[in-house]
C-alpha cells in the first residue's frame, strides 16, 4: 500500500466503495486522514461498514462539515453527462474532487528515495484501443529484462494497492479517459498516448472533450517522454504542441503502418516489421510476423508504443525483442485459446467498439466472426470496407439483426446466443479459417462484463476441443 501524504488529521470523503474505492480508503487512512465514505449501492455500503469504513451519507448537505477533499472512483460521472449528486454537492460547497491517480501521483514519491542510487519511474498508457495490450507488454519487457516493475490503474492492482518503491523500480499505469479527466496530478516519467477513436462520448460531451481528457496525461505535468501514436490527427496535434521541432527528441511518434524517418526519434512497423529510426538513420528492427501474442497491425502498434517506451527507460533492442517472443498476449484482447483441426480460434472481447473491431478483422487471412452484443452509438456500417476476410459473420445478442442490415453482401447468419455461433461457425470453419470473436458491440445484453463473455466462448471453444 502506498500510504497518501498532505492528509494527516484531515477528515476526507470518498465515493465509491469498488476495488479503486475501498483501497483508496486504506491508503488514506494509512496516511493519518479520517476516512468517510459512501456508495449508491446498499449492499455495497453494507460490505464496507461491515469491514470497518465509516459511512456518512454524503447526498445530505448537513454531514460535509469539516470534509477537505472528495476522491472519487473513475466510474462515477463528474461533469458529463451530469456530475453525480454528492460531487455537484461537493462542487457547490468548493471541496476539491480528486481521484486515487491523483493521489498516487502527489505520494509515491517518499523519504526513502533519498537513499536509492536509481530514482523510480512512472510509465503512464493511455488511448482508446491498445493500451492494456501496450501496459502489460511493457510490464512483460522489463521483467524479462530483470527490471523491478509493478503494473496497476485500470490494469491489474488499483494504485494504491502498489508496494512502496523499490531501488530503480518502474511502475507501469494504464489510465482510462475516467482516470485522466480527473486526476489533480499527473507527472509521469514516461507518458504514451496509443491511438484515438470514438468512445465514452456520453462522459465527455463529443469527441474533442474525449480527446482533452487523453490529452491532459501530457499537458498537466510534462512527462520527460512522450510515446505519441500518429496515425490519427489527434496524435499528430499532440505531437506537434509537445515538440520545440524536428530535432526534439523528448517525443517518440509512433505508426502502424507508415514509414516515420523524419523525426528526431520515431518506432513504427510496417509489413511485420518494427523498425527504429533515429536522427533520420535506422537504429534497429524487428521481425514481429512470428510472436503469436501479437498477431495483426494494431497489435504491431502496441509493440511499437511498448518498445519505444523501454528504450526511453534504457533497454537495449535485443533485450525488448528477446522479451517480445515471450509476450503470451492478454486474455480477451486477440487471444488465440485452441486450434482444432486446423481452424484457429481467437477471443478478442476486448473489441467493443468499431476501431477495435476492425483492427481485428484485418490481423487474419479468413475470418469466421462472431459479432453482436449491446451495439453503440453509430452502428457498425464504418466496418464495413474491413469486412474482406470475412467468409461468414455470426451475428448474436440484441443488435444481432441491426449488424445484419450493416454489413452489406456480408454473409451471414441470426444466431442469438454465443452457443450457437460457436457451434455455427465451428461446423461451417475450414482449414486455415480463424473463428474470430470481435463484437464490436458492449456485453451488457447478455454478460455482466465483456470479460464474462469471452469466459463464455472459451468454454465453448474447449467443450469443441
Amino acid at each position: 500500500m502506498i500510504p497518501v501524504q498532505g492528509v494527516e488529521n484531515q477528515t476526507i470523503a470518498v465515493l465509491g466503495l469498488g476495488r479503486s474505492g475501498t483501497a483508496t480508503a486504506a491508503a488514506l487512512a494509512a496516511g493519518g486522514a479520517t476516512v468517510v465514505a459512501w456508495d449508491d449501492g446498499v449492499d455495497t455500503r453494507a460490505s464496507a461498514e461491515a469491514a470497518g469504513l465509516t459511512l456518512l451519507d454524503l447526498t445530505r448537505e448537513a454531514n460535509w462539515a469539516g470534509v477537505r477533499a472528495l476522491i472519487v472512483s473513475p466510474g462515477i460521472p463528474h461533469l458529463y453527462p451530469r456530475p453525480h449528486p454528492v460531487i455537484a454537492m461537493a462542487l457547490e460547497l468548493g471541496v476539491p474532487v480528486d481521484n486515487d491517480i491523483g493521489l498516487f501521483f502527489r505520494s509515491y514519491a517518499s523519504e526513502d528515495w533519498d537513499g536509492f542510487d536509481r530514482a523510480p519511474r512512472v510509465v503512464a498508457v493511455t488511448g482508446s484501443n491498445g493500451k492494456s495490450t501496450t501496459t502489460a507488454l511493457i510490464h512483460h519487457i522489463l521483467s524479462e529484462c530483470g527490471r523491478p516493475v509493478q503494473m496497476g490503474g485500470n490494469i491489474g492492482r488499483g494504485v494504491l494497492s502498489l508496494d512502496p518503491a523499490q531501488d530503480g523500480e518502474v511502475v507501469v499505469l494504464e489510465l482510462s479517459s475516467y482516470q485522466t479527466d480527473l486526476a489533480r496530478a499527473l507527472t509521469p516519467d514516461v507518458a504514451v498516448f496509443t491511438n484515438l477513436s470514438p468512445d465514452h462520448l456520453d462522459r465527455h460531451s463529443g469527441h474533442g472533450g474525449y480527446f482533452a481528457a487523453k490529452r491532459r496525461l501530457f499537458a498537466e505535468g510534462g512527462p520527460d517522454r512522450a510515446v505519441i501514436g500518429v496515425d490519427e490527427i489527434e496524435g499528430r496535434y499532440l505531437a506537434g504542441q509537445l515538440s520545440m521541432g524536428p530535432a526534439d527528441d523528448r517525443v517518440i511518434r509512433v505508426s502502424s503502418g507508415q514509414k516515420l524517418d523524419g523525426a528526431a526519434w520515431s518506432v513504427f512497423a510496417r509489413k511485420g516489421f518494427l523498425s527504429e529510426y533515429r536522427k533520420g538513420r535506422q537504429a534497429a528492427s524487428i521481425d514481429l510476423r512470428a510472436i503469436q501474442g501479437l498477431p495483426g497491425a494494431h497489435n504491431h502498434q502496441n509493440a511499437c508504443a511498448a518498445y519505444a517506451a523501454c528504450r526511453a527507460l534504457g533497454l537495449a533492442p535485443r533485450e525488448i525483442e528477446a522479451a517480445l517472443h515471450s509476450f503470451a498476449g492478454l486474455p480477451h484482447r486477440s487471444q488465440t485459446v485452441a486450434e482444432i483441426g486446423g481452424v484457429r480460434y481467437v477471443n478478442d472481447s476486448k473489441a467493443t467498439n468499431v476501431d477495435a473491431a476492425a483492427k481485428a478483422l484485418q490481423a487474419f487471412p479468413r475470418i469466421r466472426w462472431i459479432a453482436g452484443g449491446l451495439g453503440k452509438e453509430g452502428g457498425i456500417a464504418a466496418l464495413q470496407p474491413h469486412l474482406g476476410a470475412v467468409a461468414k459473420a455470426y451475428l448474436i445478442g440484441h443488435s444481432a439483426r441491426d449488424f445484419a442490415l450493416e454489413i452489406g453482401q456480408t454473409p451471414h447468419e441470426i444466431c442469438e446466443t454465443m452457443e450457437q455461433a460457436v457451434a455455427r461457425a465451428s461446423a461451417e470453419a475450414e482449414p486455415g479459417d480463424t473463428v474470430l470473436l470481435a463484437p464490436a458491440a458492449a456485453s451488457f445484453d447478455q454478460y455482466p462484463n465483456f470479460e464474462k463473455r469471452g469466459e463464455d466462448f472459451l468454454r465453448l471453444v474447449r467443450a469443441l476441443a
